[in-house]
């Protein structure tokens, strides 16, 4: 049967993704008694980017003990910094316990979003049919839609060609010769990993990045067992990451920079080459780009199978990488950890607002939104992760998030309002004040490349705050910032 014949499901909530932002918000929807809501997941099972994302050696760059969320602690991490299979476990165990599976639509992935005025509804398209909602939710993460590199003849190679978030674990690369095309987060993870079961891997460098060392010990069989019979030091722990990042990610404090640098310098000098050290030192501040941070990456190069190129690349050729110094590196696979469109945030779902407006067109010069969450033109929409809201423990972003979008949900339902979005100078006058204090952030001013940019030039990933700062301002809802109408 077609997607126009079937039945449209009828909710007050549609949730897009069952990753981190959509888990939450569906634990705090029933919570809250709200239990008249679908979750919408492409992929067949929860967990976003941790279930995407299984390349050799994925962790995330957050300790374990923040990036986890406050209302479900776990004190049986096996490391401060997880890697993937276990933190994607934290989430499916989320899921079955707060009875989300029930409510999430998997395999589905959604395909657009129609705001009809008649009826003050969102009608939301699907690979499996319509759901109409009266509000909608996009819990749709930065880390959605792989970048595929411009290279010249990338489509000509003849052997396998992996975008690191699409990895392939049938494709043994034992033995094999690798092309690496890419330095930055998935790369320096993942390296380390393929370089020790190669035959020969070549990483294709552009710019050198910051890579630091973390302090990632496995925890003991005894620390564990401490941490279970004692939850107050996993707390203690938390509040003391949360400190820190909450100061250190404002990047403001320049002796705090300075030190950093120090120490990613000093990380280096494991490098026993002198030329590859050299080519691996950032010539960009601490901070410009993402902080990266492995124990291993610097000394793999100490590996006699590992070549560092930082020639640029030419082409693809059908058996190999040539590089405009002339030299062909023939390889068996190429494995692209070029990164993602991390700018687009739910524009990467054709989303149709008030007066047929698309959201993509409405942000041609860059993302933007109210606190982050909603913006003009689109009622009823309520974006988690959205722009400018990316710097520290993401999940502790998210649930600010959450709670700002229950604030307005209790307040539709105690004024019998039937929608709201957030007033056009209102959206406008906080932008220019985010743009201004990104502004302030020296480092994020330097000529250097990076996500965090659209193509004009606006920053629209980061928040130039503390943490604590974004939860006051999303903290309950300001009715004079916000246009409504009653049901």
């Amino acid at each position: 049967m077609s997607q126009d014949h079937r039945q449209a499901r009828r909710v007050r909530v549609a949730i897009i993704g069952a990753g981190p932002g959509g888990l939450c918000m569906a634990k705090e929807l029933l919570d809250a008694g709200i239990d008249d809501f679908v979750v919408l997941e492409k992929c067949d099972g929860p967990g976003g980017t941790w279930r995407i994302n299984t390349y050799p050696g994925c962790a995330c760059d957050v300790q374990a003990a923040l990036y986890s969320f406050s209302w479900e602690p776990k004190a049986d991490w096996s490391r401060p910094y997880p890697r993937q299979p276990e933190i994607l476990a934290y989430f499916e165990a989320i899921a079955d316990k707060y009875r989300i599976l029930p409510r999430c639509r998997f395999d589905t992935e959604v395909t657009g979003a129609t705001w009809d005025e008649a009826t003050a509804t969102w009608r939301v398209d699907s690979s499996d049919g319509t759901v109409v909602a009266d509000v909608l939710v996009s819990a749709v993460g930065m880390f959605r839609e792989p970048i595929p590199p411009d290279i010249e003849g990338i489509g000509a190679f003849e052997g396998t060609t992996i975008h690191s978030s699409r990895w392939d674990a049938s494709h043994d690369v034992t033995g094999e010769r690798i092309a690496v095309i890419g330095s930055a987060a998935s790369a320096v993870q993942l390296v380390p990993e393929i370089a020790a079961t190669a035959g020969r891997v070549h990483l294709f460098q552009r710019t050198a990045n910051w890579v630091l060392p973390k302090l990632d010990t496995p925890y003991t069989d005894e620390e564990l067992e401490r941490f279970r019979e004692h939850p107050e030091i996993i707390q203690a722990i938390r509040d003391e990451i949360y400190r820190h990042m909450d100061a250190g990610m404002t990047f403001s404090d320049p002796d705090a920079l300075a030190e950093r640098e120090v120490a990613g310098l000093a990380a280096i000098e494991v490098v026993e080459d002198p030329g590859v050290r050299d080519r691996l030192r950032p010539t960009h501040p601490f901070g410009c780009k993402r902080p990266l941070f492995s124990n291993v990456y610097y000394a793999s190069f100490n590996r006699p199978n590992l070549e560092l190129v930082t020639d640029t690349i030419e082409r693809i050729s059908p058996t190999g990488v040539l590089t405009v110094d002339g030299v062909e590196r023939r390889v068996d696979t190429i494995i692209l950890a070029t990164g993602f469109f991390t700018t687009r945030f739910v524009s990467v779902i054709d989303v149709v607002g008030r007066g047929g407006q698309h959201i993509g067109d409405v942000w041609a010069d860059g993302a933007q939104a109210y606190l982050g969450v909603t913006t003009p033109g689109f009622p009823n929409l309520f974006m988690l992760y959205g722009p400018n809201t990316n710097n520290g423990s993401i999940l502790t972003m998210i649930e600010a998030q959450v709670a700002h979008v229950l604030a307005h949900l209790k307040r539709m339902d105690e004024e019998g309002i039937g929608w709201v979005e957030p007033r056009s100078e209102v959206c406008d006058a906080y932008n220019d004040e985010i743009q201004r204090a990104i502004a302030s952030v020296a480092v994020w001013q330097a000529d250097c490349t990076g996500y965090y940019k659209s193509r004009t030039g606006r920053i629209v990933t980061q928040w130039p705050m503390s943490m604590s700062e974004f939860a006051r301002r999303t903290a309950g809802v300001d009715p004079l910032a916000f246009e409504s109408a009653p049901r």
